[in-house]
């Protein structure tokens, strides 16, 4: 079968398409014929590593966390009922050493959902890494949320920075199911046209005048929640907009480690700063996420495509460093990659 794989950290450069033999899922694992690979921001920062040349934990590594594909084998211990159902794939690529960018990939069981008839395989490799990611963004309040449904969030206020990429279009989306209101921040009227594609209610261009009196008008009671992109960038900002006992979530970074906060300020309204990274929240709170996903899935609430927000990007397996390039130099929209 045809793989992409580094065996060195570094550049897209180091990705080469290689030829594998095809391997049979063993104990509570499942085989997926993959059709569409995602690349998310993860991927190239796995790649690259700290440095050109880092040791690999693996000597040799497929990339890409998310995916979407057929089920085509099982193991022992997994239902035959499985085989030729279609699937989405989370955290393929985490602690292990075969990612989606390969036309055979054999996961956990657990790691490999059943998608709906009704979702294509864009939305499946789409969805893993952003929606999870977005979805631990919404439930982390003091008040809840701990599981996403629809009126779950009924009656919150929610500004997710960011609103045009792939984090921020899911907690949109997912924001929207479950009863909130959405406001978005964007940088450019394409950004605003796309945030407001995926169903934000009101978008705030940051650039072009003062986004915080523009927030506060939107909602004089305060933002309950923040999904956050740029913690350094907009410490001032969340701290003006955020209601008594308001939440941040923060999921990245915008270019450097440090966050200066007014702790007197924040301590006086009782607001409160969570720091999200998937990948090492508990296995709890990920099958919630999972499970939570999947239901928005078959509620037809998570899309992708130009029409819902995410204008799609799509490249053929051999170009698989091409596409980590564009995720890298920031592409609007879902980078995709053909497998079949």
């Amino acid at each position: 079968m045809r793989a992409v794989v580094y065996s060195q950290t570094g550049g897209p450069e180091v990705l080469r398409l290689v030829e594998r033999p095809v391997r049979e899922p063993g104990p509570g694992e499942v085989r997926v014929k993959m059709q569409v690979s995602g690349v998310n921001p993860t991927d190239w920062k796995a790649r690259r590593g700290s440095r050109a040349g880092a040791e690999l934990p693996f000597p040799e590594l497929v990339p890409n966390q998310d995916g979407a594909g057929t089920i085509d084998a099982v193991g022992d211990g997994v239902s035959a009922g499985r085989v030729g159902e279609h699937v989405w794939l989370w955290e393929a690529a985490w602690q292990r050493a075969d990612g989606t960018a390969q036309e055979l990939v054999v996961i956990p069981s657990r790691q490999a959902v059943r998608l709906p008839d009704a979702a294509s395989m864009d939305v499946g490799a789409s969805l893993g890494i952003p929606a999870l990611t977005a979805h631990r963004c919404l439930t982390v309040s003091e008040f809840g949320p701990r599981k996403l449904a629809p009126e779950a969030l009924h009656g919150q206020t929610v500004l997710v920075a960011g609103g045009a990429g792939a984090v921020g279009h899911a907690a949109i989306q997912l924001a929207l199911w479950a009863g909130a209101r959405v406001i978005a921040t964007v940088s450019s009227d394409e950004k605003a046209r796309l945030a407001l594609a995926a169903g934000a209610g009101q978008v705030v261009d940051y650039r072009t005048g003062e986004a915080s009196d523009e927030i506060r008008a939107l909602a004089p009671k305060g933002i309950d929640v923040i999904v956050e992109v740029a913690p350094a960038g907009n410490a001032v900002l969340d701290g003006v907009v955020l209601a008594p006992n308001g939440t941040v979530a923060v999921y990245a970074t915008d270019g450097g480690s440090e966050l200066e906060l007014n702790v007197r300020e924040l301590m006086s309204r009782n607001l409160r700063y969570q720091f999200v990274l998937v990948y090492t929240v508990s296995a709890a709170a990920k099958d919630q996420a999972v499970a939570d996903v999947a239901a928005a899935v078959a509620d037809r609430a998570l899309d992708v495509g130009e029409h819902a927000g995410l204008p799609v990007h799509r490249f053929p397996l051999e170009r698989t460093a091409d596409a980590h390039d564009a995720v890298e130099r920031g592409a609007i929209g879902k980078v995709l990659i053909d497998i079949s």
